[in-house]
């Protein structure tokens, strides 16, 4: 059994290590809007019926206008990001890709298992995460010209102005957009696939019937026909994001880049600052190829105290 990949999360040995129980904990570890989209009732039928139809008809209709999608691009709403990420590797021939980074590391991971060989320039795949986790960098549109070219923009709807969801018109390329994390709803496990029809058929073929469960499809359809509670979101995140950078650069901390949903800090020592803020069942991220980094999410509005006063 191969080990699992580095992620955020992990709250359960956070707990065996440091005490606590779960609802102690301050998980600051993913890039998950501390404060969901609030859950609609769901008609029985989201429930215990199969997914129709008619209810994906109105999500894809909804995700169209939401993020202004080009009508010569097809969308796919999928199972969360990852299904997509997963599959679009092995959808043909295997061939060069390259995937700046460090970056998300499961685009990786799939294009390796699908065969693929990873390379610095290649023309025929290019993975840009757009914007970068975890420093944020945003891509421009002359930067992605492969053959096969996906943009993930997971993070990028807390800055709409910045996506490339245009690029989606053209042949070859896919922009995919994760639900959970600008409406914190991670568990829902829903995400779209936009681009290339032919491409988008073969990842509908490779899911299956019914990827995505009838609550999803509601959720995500309300959600999405909700412009306001978005653009007051993206305020509020925009907000608490120089809160936090203003927190942390007076312990010494210098922000290395990242988006409202995450911030990227520079310390001097991540590992033992994971340790610091574990002490106060705060839990937070670092990567094994910088020792001096350290990325947190935003916390909930009534739990400021619990980061405040760790430090």
């Amino acid at each position: 059994m191969k080990a699992p990949r580095d992620h955020g999360g992990g709250l359960d040995a956070a707990i065996a290590e440091y005490g606590g129980t779960r609802a102690d904990w301050l998980d600051l570890s993913t890039g998950i809007n501390p404060v969901p989209y609030p859950l609609p009732d769901l008609a029985p039928h989201a429930w215990n019926a199969l997914p129709d139809q008619a209810a994906q008809a109105k999500l894809i209709q909804r995700a169209r206008a939401f993020w202004n999608v080009p009508d010569a691009a097809a969308v796919l709403p999928i199972p969360g990001a990852s299904a997509a990420i997963a599959q679009l590797p092995r959808l043909g021939k295997a061939g060069q890709v390259s995937i700046p980074g460090p970056t998300y590391n499961e685009h990786g991971a799939a294009f390796r298992a699908a065969g693929w060989t990873l390379v610095d320039d290649a023309s025929d795949a290019i993975v840009a995460v757009h914007p970068n986790n975890p420093d944020g960098m945003v891509w421009q549109a002359d930067q992605i010209t492969a053959d096969l070219s996906i943009i993930d923009e997971s993070f990028c709807d807390v800055m709409p102005e910045a996506s490339l969801i245009r690029l989606s018109a053209r042949p070859g390329t896919i922009v995919l957009k994760s639900f959970g994390k600008f409406w914190g709803l991670a568990g829902l496990r829903l995400g779209f696939a936009i681009g290339d029809p032919a491409i988008i058929a073969d990842l509908a073929e490779a899911l299956g019937p019914w990827p995505v469960s009838g609550p999803a499809l509601s959720i995500g359809a309300e959600a999405l026909a909700d412009p306001m509670w978005a653009d007051e979101t993206c305020a509020r995140l925009t907000k608490d994001a120089q809160r936090l950078d203003d927190l942390l650069i007076a312990q010494g901390a210098i922000v290395k880049g990242g988006t409202s949903l995450f911030r990227l800090y520079q310390v001097e020592d991540a590992a033992a600052a994971q340790a610091h803020l574990g002490q106060s069942h705060i839990w937070s991220r670092i990567f094994p190829y910088a020792t001096d980094w350290l990325r947190l999410g935003l916390p909930p509005p009534d739990r400021w105290d619990q980061i405040e006063g760790a430090f």
